[in-house]
C-alpha cells in the first residue's frame, strides 16, 4: 500500500478518519495558550482539518500555516473557517515544501507516514525550523504492528531518532491526552 495522494484524499472522501478527535487535543491546547508571541510563524504538516489552526486563528495567532497533501480536507477548512488566510493553506508534499517556521505542531501527522521516512522527516522538521526554533506535539506511545496506519512506537526510539538532529528534546507521558489516548501518548518538545 502506498501512502500517497490518492489514498490520503480516498481516506477523507470515504470518511475513513479515525486520528481526527473533532477539536484541539488538550494538550496542544494547553502548551499553545502558554505562548506570549502570537506573531511567530507555525506550521501544522499534515494537518487534515486542522482543528489547532483554527484553534490558534480563534485565539490571535496570525502566521499560522497548515500544510497538507490531501485537498479534500483544505478544501473543507477554507470553507469552515473563511478568515483563515488563504495563502497559509498549503497543498503539497511536505518532503518537496520549503519555508522556514518558528514553531512546527506535530498532531498525527508522523504516525501516519510509513515508519521508513521516519529519519527522513526527523531531517525535513529540523530543515523547516528557523534557528532555535521547536517542533511540539504529540506521538503514540503503542508497540502494536500495522500494516496501515496510524504506526507507533515508543519513547526510547523516538529519542534516538530525534537526538540525531535537535539538541534539546524532552518526552514525557501524556498526562492531559483525551480519554480515549490516556496513556498511549507521548508529549513532546524538540529544540533546533
Amino acid at each position: 500500500m502506498e501512502l500517497n495522494k490518492e489514498y490520503w484524499e480516498n481516506r477523507y472522501e470515504e470518511n475513513e478518519i479515525g486520528w481526527d478527535i473533532g477539536h484541539v487535543s488538550t494538550p496542544i491546547k494547553e502548551y499553545v495558550l502558554q505562548l506570549k508571541n502570537k506573531d511567530i510563524k507555525i506550521l501544522i504538516p499534515g494537518a487534515g482539518n486542522a482543528h489547532e489552526a483554527a484553534f490558534l486563528h480563534e485565539n490571535g495567532f496570525t502566521n499560522v500555516h497548515i500544510l497538507d497533501i490531501a485537498k479534500n480536507p483544505l478544501d473543507n477548512f477554507k470553507e469552515k473557517h473563511p478568515t483563515f488566510p488563504k495563502k497559509h493553506i498549503i497543498q503539497s508534499d511536505l518532503f518537496q515544501y520549503e519555508n522556514s517556521f518558528d514553531l512546527i505542531i506535530e498532531q498525527t501527522f508522523f504516525c501516519a507516514l510509513n515508519p521508513e521516512l521516519r529519519v527522513n522527516y526527523i531531517e525535513k522538521m529540523h530543515d523547516l525550523l528557523s534557528k532555535n526554533g521547536k517542533i511540539i506535539g504529540l506521538l503514540f506511545n503503542t508497540f502494536e504492528e500495522h500494516t496501515s496506519p496510524p504506526f507507533g512506537g515508543n519513547k526510547e526510539e523516538y529519542l534516538s531518532l530525534f537526538n540525531t538532529h535537535f539538541s534539546a528534546v524532552k518526552m514525557e507521558k501524556c498526562y492531559n491526552s483525551i480519554k480515549p489516548r490516556l496513556g498511549k501518548e507521548l508529549f513532546f518538545i524538540a529544540e533546533k
